[in-house]
């Protein structure tokens, strides 16, 4: 297995966990943004307690929320290692596309950019998943069966005028991690083609636009409807 680990702490290696990593966690975005899309459903939270209920019920939700929690630490961690190699040697993204003068300001300051985001991730999972699993929340019923209000906590947190600043610029940040580590991550699986590329980078700058405006619309939305 001795060829395993020579490839997984070489650079090539390195930037294939983050992009295999990045886009597993890209998908989880769009999943948690479905979900929490029901949070604009004018329905007293009841569509959003059931999906909450849910997602912290199924058996096959709990295996890809532990495969979510490994994709963040590895991520993480090899970002860390590739951090360290860019200080000893070159500018080193998901993939090397040509000098630091002719990158983006997203890319040289993906590990900033980063760093940040995994500080209001800490936050947001105290706030919202800590207290889901073990806070003293209120809970409702409907059809008989109990659940937990976690809509009331979205609702108290996000009439706090500081707790939804902070949303809407921490999703400004993922904006621009995204902005460079979506095609960068497909770029770095080889996926790198002149009839591809471009629409990798159309698809990614959507994305980076798209899903972060719709995260920050929903505490912005619940600041002015509660």
């Amino acid at each position: 297995m001795s060829w395993v680990t020579k490839t997984l702490k070489s650079t090539l290696g390195r930037k294939l966990i983050m992009a295999l990593t990045g886009l597993f966690l890209i998908l989880f975005l769009i999943g948690h943004l479905a979900g929490n899309m029901q949070l604009f459903y004018n329905d007293g939270g009841e569509a959003f307690n059931i999906y909450a209920k849910f997602m912290t019920t199924n058996p096959i939700v709990k295996l890809l929320s532990y495969l979510t929690y490994l994709s963040v630490i590895g991520h993480v961690i090899y970002s860390i290692g590739l951090s360290r190699l860019n200080k000893s040697a070159r500018p080193i993204g998901y993939a090397v596309s040509g000098s630091s003068t002719n990158s983006s300001m997203a890319s040289r300051n993906m590990g900033i950019l980063g760093t940040i985001i995994l500080l209001f991730l800490v936050g947001h999972m105290y706030s919202f998943w800590y207290q889901m699993h073990w806070g003293a929340i209120p809970t409702v019923t409907y059809e008989g069966e109990e659940y937990k209000d976690l809509y009331a906590v979205v609702q108290v947190a996000f009439q706090q005028t500081w707790m939804v600043a902070l949303y809407v610029i921490a999703m400004a940040f993922l904006a621009f991690h995204l902005s460079h580590g979506f095609a960068s991550a497909f770029q770095s699986l080889g996926i790198n083609h002149k009839k591809y590329s471009p629409a990798i980078k159309t698809v990614g700058l959507v994305f980076c636009i798209v899903v972060p405006v719709l995260f920050a619309a929903m505490p912005v939305y619940i600041y002015f409807n509660s």
